[in-house]
């Protein structure tokens, strides 16, 4: 039985083949930025975090470079290059300049996102 994404709070974003494996892009959600990211490392899964990078006090962490540092999937913002883990929002260089993470999935073809 396919339940009704739409009540639990998930918002459809785009669908996966719209984003560029291994990138990222911005998707406005109830006024909030947030940084969607496809990973294909055999597997294809998404992650979302907020696009604000408090590092550099700009919106653009969707514009960064995703890799990995030992288990870690990350993304490096684009201005200072602080590296986010994108499971826990944590900033590796500077952890008080964390950000929030969102619950993330491929369902149908489609992106969504929980808020």
């Amino acid at each position: 039985m396919h339940r009704d994404i739409q009540t639990d709070n998930w918002i459809a974003v785009c669908n996966l083949d719209d984003i560029v494996p291994n990138t990222g892009v911005c998707a406005l959600l109830n006024d909030a930025q947030i940084a969607v990211f496809h990973v294909d490392d055999g597997a294809a899964r998404v992650f979302a975090i907020e696009n604000y990078d408090p590092n550099s006090e700009a919106s653009v962490l969707s514009r960064g470079l995703v890799g990995s540092l030992g288990e870690r999937i990350v993304v490096a913002s684009p201005i200072y290059k602080q590296h986010f883990d994108l499971q826990t929002g944590e900033c590796l260089e500077a952890p008080q300049h964390s950000v929030a993470t969102y619950p993330a999935r491929i369902d149908g073809g489609k992106v969504w996102v929980g808020l």
